[in-house]
């Protein structure tokens, strides 16, 4: 492989405040096979966030387009898909077929494997109108968009830095993170979507205690990882959850600009300080 695109990286940077940063800490395949990675769930995310699209089409959609990926990716196939809802579609949706082209052939098979399963998750989700009752619906939903990528990473690490990971504290680590995002857009979410990500009966107490669980294990998986690039890759997006669920306690929306700042510093020059995740967090 000559390199990862630059169009792709442009791309990136524009989508993914939150992965950006970590992405550029990784080497050579690993970074391109992550970052394609992001892309081709985020192309697959916009679909199912998209607020102009009705439940039953974002179902369609989503289950036509894992069919895909169970084979060589079929670009003019997929836009055909889109062809409905192609103007309304961002970029980095319309470029799937290029995210996929751009992941280093060793992996791709296991990438588009995720992205089949992420894409069916979304699927049934959106069918069911996104319709939250138990700690078990939450869990079912935060491991397809969240979860699994969490495995995804884990097998990453695996076959290019020889790291062995837990697949549960995986998991965790991307509930925990999805948690913090479903808190901090909780309003956003019920205003523009008409949807809550929140169990019947649980108060916002019971959704931080959930959070706080899942990034529990995710300071867990921290322990296990031994590769300098992984780790400052992992801590970074764990440090900024665990500090904007800081911050979401005191009332704040967010972080600030600067503390986001501070903490990409924290992370990039003093790793060695920071034990695990533990103490540094939140989503920006």
């Amino acid at each position: 492989m000559s390199g990862f695109p630059k169009e792709a990286m442009r791309v990136l940077k524009e989508t993914s405040r939150t992965f950006y940063i970590p992405i550029t800490f990784l080497q050579k395949e690993l970074k391109a096979s992550v970052a394609s990675a992001y892309l081709v769930f985020r192309a697959i995310d916009e679909i199912e966030d998209h607020e102009e699209i009705g439940n039953e089409l974002k179902h369609s959609l989503l289950m036509q387009v894992s069919e895909l990926f169970g084979q060589p990716f079929d670009n003019e196939r997929y836009l055909g898909i889109l062809g409905p809802v192609s103007e309304r579609m961002p970029e980095v949706t319309l470029k799937l077929a290029d995210w996929m082209e751009a992941c280093p052939d060793a992996v791709r098979p296991r990438v588009a494997d995720a992205a089949r399963e992420m894409s069916e998750g979304m699927a049934k989700w959106a069918k069911a109108g996104w319709k939250i009752r138990t700690r078990e619906d939450l869990d079912d939903y935060t491991y397809y968009v969240a979860g699994l990528v969490g495995v995804l990473l884990s097998d990453l690490w695996g076959h290019y830095a020889g790291e062995k990971t837990d697949r549960q504290l995986a998991i965790g680590y991307g509930r925990g993170l999805q948690a913090v995002n479903i808190l901090r857009n909780e309003k956003e979410d019920l205003d523009e979507r008409g949807v809550r990500f929140v169990p019947d009966g649980w108060t916002r107490d019971d959704l931080f205690r959930y959070a706080e669980d899942n990034l529990a294990k995710a300071d867990e998986y921290m322990k296990a990882l031994r590769s300098k690039s992984v780790i400052l890759f992992c801590r970074l997006p764990l440090a900024l959850a665990h500090k904007t669920l800081g911050a979401l306690k005191e009332g704040r929306e967010k972080m600030s600009r600067d503390e986001v700042v501070r903490t990409v510093e924290e992370v990039r020059v003093e790793p060695a300080k920071t034990k695990g995740g533990v103490g540094i967090g939140g989503l920006d």
